[in-house]
């Protein structure tokens, strides 16, 4: 025979609870503030990941800077005759080793009045471009809101209308099974013994 009513109780509540577990999830998913943060998460992420496979983590580098610092005293005074051996016949590898010694002593020397100057020229220059890109964010953000608001409302009625349903079917089937439990009885109660 079919399920009680108490049966049929307890599936109708998992069901409720399941689709409100799920609508609340789909609507945590389309949230645009949710988007933008997931979206921001995975790009830091990746620019970790990236400046620790180029960089190394930071014990790589630590244990490293102990066993190179004795060998930096050395590599200085023998630099000049291995960048003249290793160098010659491969222009990029002479641009490249330029390039890092150029960086390490920008490095090791404080900027110039000059350098500071060129530095804040170029941040009044750039400004404006960032701007524009922090307003255009925000433009973007403010349009997709709107349709990630209708999309959850649907998601929201849909599940509505899902209940609404389960709840009519649930109901129907309790009728029945009354019914059927009621013509059971009178047929029991009708039979000779």
């Amino acid at each position: 025979m079919g399920q009680s009513t108490d049966e049929l109780r307890r599936d109708i509540e998992d069901t409720r609870a399941d689709m409100s577990y799920t609508v609340d999830a789909i609507e945590d998913r389309i949230r645009p503030g949710r988007v933008i943060q997931r979206q921001r998460n995975r790009m830091s992420q990746g620019w970790q990941d990236m400046r620790d496979r180029v960089m190394g983590t930071a014990s790589e580098v630590q244990g490293s800077m102990g066993q190179t610092a004795g060998e930096v005293g050395d590599t200085i005074k023998d630099a000049p005759d291995a960048m003249m051996r290793q160098t010659q016949g491969s222009p990029m590898v002479a641009g490249g080793m330029a390039f890092g010694l150029g960086f390490l002593l920008a490095v090791a020397f404080p900027p110039t009045e000059a350098e500071r100057e060129a530095s804040n020229r170029l941040a009044e220059k750039v400004e404006p471009a960032k701007q524009q890109l922090v307003d255009s964010a925000k433009e973007v953000a403010d349009n997709l809101k709107e349709p990630a608001k209708q999309a959850a409302q649907e998601v929201k009625d849909a599940a509505r209308e899902g209940a609404s349903e389960v709840s009519s079917t649930a109901k129907q089937a309790v009728q029945e099974t009354k019914q059927q439990a009621s013509e059971s009885a009178s047929t029991v109660r009708n039979e000779p013994m």
